[in-house]
């Protein structure tokens, strides 16, 4: 046998090989096709009398009741400048984990901070069938974080609102949104590419058609709003230095209780709000090992306290009265005595950098602001 004749025998395998294994793929594909079109477990809510019809198909916006003259109606662009006292979504996220969603206002409320599209990529999810949240939920929660991106999803509730999906919740179509910067990072290609390809998992567990924004506009954006955070870290120190002898930790643990703070787990000094989170922090400066300090630093963690809640003015005025009841002086990091018109002129610079997140629709304390500085 010739090699011309060996050839053409390999050549031939080969084509032979290559048609038997695209018909195999093909008939894979019809057969999942005509699985998901006849599976037994679609929830038919169509069939279901009492039950309300999907309505038509609407694009994510949460319209709140109609606003008085002068106020604005927050929009899934814009959401209100809430402040930084807990109670937002963290609270809501406790019903939803718990099985029960939220009144409807509050619902829609929440949906629109948990996907966000100034802070967030946009991930559609067009459902071939409504679906029940109690069956999705599961699959939705193996991508909840992509490096250290949370990824969130909401639901087109047959009742024409958007919500947090729950369980026991009808849903016609979904959104899924993955923050785009942190406080540390930007969205990165290789974090992308991985939520590419477990959001197609995702959506082909759940019988859903994602929809993929183009990874060069979202690195983009990505990059754009993480010099925003970058550029409004803003962590405010002042400091109480004894007049005499160093403080004994013990003596400071009473008088710092009596002022008000909370000593939490992790070992921090943290004055209450009210609201279940904190205004500004205070450390010691001790080591572990150490019984005495000199000096006291109280912190504000500026982008996450809203301007309503002062928490400068606060934070100064808890360091005068630690001055006069440990005998102290209020200095900064250079040990130099600060003024009361020192402190007036750093309060000022506080308010212009509230009006500069105010002025990128990312409030001070609001939501948003705690999403991107947490």
């Amino acid at each position: 046998m010739t090699d011309l004749q060996m050839s053409l025998i390999a050549a031939g395998g080969v084509f032979i090989v290559g048609v038997f294994s695209y018909n195999k793929w093909q008939e894979h594909k019809t057969k999942k096709s005509v699985e998901r079109a006849f599976a037994s477990d679609h929830d038919d809510v169509l069939m279901r009398a009492g039950e309300p019809e999907p309505v038509a198909r609407h694009e994510p916006s949460f319209e709140a009741e109609p606003a008085a003259a002068g106020t604005v109606v927050g929009t899934a662009s814009g959401v209100g400048a809430d402040s930084a006292s807990g109670s937002g979504p963290a609270c809501e996220a406790a019903q939803i984990a718990a099985g029960s969603a939220p009144a409807p206002s509050a619902a829609a409320e929440l949906a629109t901070s948990l996907v966000d599209p100034l802070i967030d990529c946009l991930l559609p999810l067009a459902l071939e069938a409504p679906v029940r949240g109690d069956k999705i939920l599961p699959v939705l929660q193996t991508l909840r974080l992509v490096g250290n991106k949370p990824v969130h999803y909401i639901g087109l509730h047959v009742n024409g609102d958007w919500e947090p999906i729950v369980h026991g919740g009808v849903y016609t179509k979904l959104q899924g949104g993955i923050q785009l910067a942190s406080r540390s990072t930007a969205l990165n290609e290789l974090e992308y590419s991985e939520l590419v390809t477990r959001l197609r998992s995702v959506a082909d567990e759940i019988g859903a058609e994602p929809e993929i924004p183009d990874m060069i506009e979202v690195m983009a954006e990505a990059r754009a709003l993480h010099r925003f955070v970058a550029g409004h870290d803003a962590q405010l120190g002042v400091n109480l230095h004894s007049n005499g002898a160093p403080w004994a930790i013990s003596t400071l643990l009473g008088a710092l209780e009596r002022q008000g703070f909370d000593l939490r787990p992790d070992g921090r000094f943290v004055m209450p709000d009210g609201d279940g989170a904190f205004l500004f922090s205070l450390s010691t400066n001790a080591t572990l090992g150490e019984e005495t300090t000199l000096r006291l630093t109280l912190l504000l963690d500026v982008p996450c306290v809203a301007p309503a809640r002062d928490g400068f003015g606060a934070m100064v005025a808890c360091c005068k009265s630690l001055m006069a009841r440990l005998d102290g002086t209020i200095v900064d990091d250079g040990n130099q005595a600060l003024s009361d018109e020192a402190l007036l002129d750093i309060a000022g610079q506080v308010q212009e950098f509230y009006a500069e997140m105010e002025a990128a629709d990312i409030p001070a304390g609001s939501i948003r602001a705690l999403r991107l500085f947490s």
